[in-house]
């Protein structure tokens, strides 16, 4: 089943007088349970893309349809807060607030609050297997508990599509792979639809299939 469909979407940037096209007419449908690794060189437009599919930017042109919903420059936080987990490259973590406390605060932002924004808190910080570190500060994990902990954050509040950018860049190796692993698993056994832009080839192990984006078009 379809959860994010993309159709003819064009996004243009104007610098002074001059109007730079970014996307050039991209059709893109991924089904639930389905992990689509997104590639393509520096500057191709797939982390612009991205953004679209995340309800960050808003196309120029073309349709996207996100878990049965049009999406239009009025409802885009309103399906962040209700569809889309985002995990961003460089974990965006707060340094004041504990691993629980940073889960709990996107929560908040989705608007869950009080116990129900702690329990549900708990919860993915326990799924991600940080049950143990929950109380420390981000300056106390390591770049693979920071990663899960970003993980969680997206987790929460049981979105159906999770987009990440990046999310192996910052890692080592085995850090990198347990990511991959966890991904996978919640994909195949929470039947969430995951987004991943990557330069990280390794990402191919556990994806469907791969889509290239090239000067801003699918590569065939």
């Amino acid at each position: 089943m379809t959860i994010l469909h993309a159709r003819n979407v064009q996004k243009h940037f104007t610098e002074g007088r001059e109007t730079i096209p970014v996307l050039k007419g991209i059709d893109f449908d991924v089904a639930r349970g389905e992990i689509v690794s997104l590639e393509g060189p520096s500057g191709s437009g797939k982390t612009t893309f991205l953004s679209i599919l995340g309800c960050i930017l808003t196309p120029s042109s073309g349709d996207v349809v996100i878990d049965g919903q049009p999406v239009d420059a009025k409802r885009l936080a309103e399906i962040r807060k209700r569809s889309l987990g985002f995990v961003f490259q460089q974990f965006n973590l707060f340094p004041s607030l504990t691993a629980l406390e940073n889960v709990e605060y996107a929560l908040n932002v989705k608007g869950m609050h009080g116990r129900d924004a702690r329990r549900e808190a708990e919860r993915v910080i326990a799924a991600v297997g940080l049950g143990d570190r929950q109380n420390f500060l981000p300056r106390d994990l390591s770049g693979g508990q920071k990663q899960r902990v970003a993980i969680a954050r997206a987790l929460g509040g049981n979105a159906p599509i999770l987009l990440a950018d990046e999310p192996t860049a910052n890692l080592d190796s085995v850090a990198g792979t347990q990511i991959l692993d966890m991904f996978r698993d919640l994909a195949k056994q929470e039947n969430r639809a995951l987004v991943i832009v990557t330069h990280d080839h390794k990402v191919r192990s556990i994806a469907d299939r791969v889509a290239k984006i090239q000067d801003g078009q699918l590569a065939a």
